[in-house]
Order: structure tokens, then sequence, then C-alpha cells
């Protein structure tokens, strides 16, 4: 059975700092890509980071130059650092694995950010 456990969210004022941890579990972590994702009230889901199973990194327009994604095979362990948070960073995080052999996609259960002003 895939789990995906997120850890790391909370509250934060703007301008500070968090890591989003999601522990992989069940799943072959080293041939799965990984990414974050976000859902606040009202919005779509929509992609924060990901990372390909070679280390190839993407980034939304909105998160590029202050969050990183990194992920730690043997850890099974993807993380998210956010730097410089602004209260439009307040979502519901959520981790997904697409494992490439099969194509199919796992979700964690999602972590809050709020971030207030």
């Amino acid at each position: 059975q895939v789990q995906l456990v997120e850890s790391g969210g909370g509250l934060v004022q703007a301008g500070g700092s968090l890591r989003l941890s999601c522990a992989a579990s069940g799943i072959i972590f080293s041939i799965s890509d990984m990414g974050w994702y976000r859902q606040a009230p009202g919005k779509q889901r929509e992609l924060v980071a990901g990372i390909t199973t070679g280390g190839v990194t993407n980034y939304a327009d909105s998160v590029k130059g202050r969050f990183t994604i990194s992920r730690d095979n043997a850890k099974n362990t993807v993380y998210l650092r956010m730097n410089s948070l602004e209260p439009e960073d307040t979502a519901v995080y959520y981790c997904k694995a697409l494992k490439k052999t099969t194509m199919r996609a796992y979700w964690g259960q999602g972590t809050q950010v709020t971030v207030s002003s």
C-alpha cells in the first residue's frame, strides 16, 4: 500500500520560512517523479514544484526564486523549502508521486500552510 505523509506545515508570518517533507512508503521512490501541489480555498489545485528521478526540477512562476524542491532517495523523502512566504502562498500543500513504470499517481493527505500578513 502506497502512503505519502506530508509534514512541516503551519502558521508563519509573511517573510518567514517553512520546510515541508513528504515521506513515501510502499512505492519504489527512486523510479517516481515527485511533486508538490497546493490548493487554496475556492481555487483549483496547482503545481508548485516538481522533481524528476534524475533530479530535474521545475517551478511555478509564482514561487521561482523562493521555493526549492529536493529529494533524498535514501530516505524516500521529498522536501519543499519555502522562503519569503507571502499570504498568497496560503493553501493546503499536497505531495504527489508519479510511478514512471505505470504512470500511476499517488497523493498525500495534505498539510496546511497559512501565511499571515
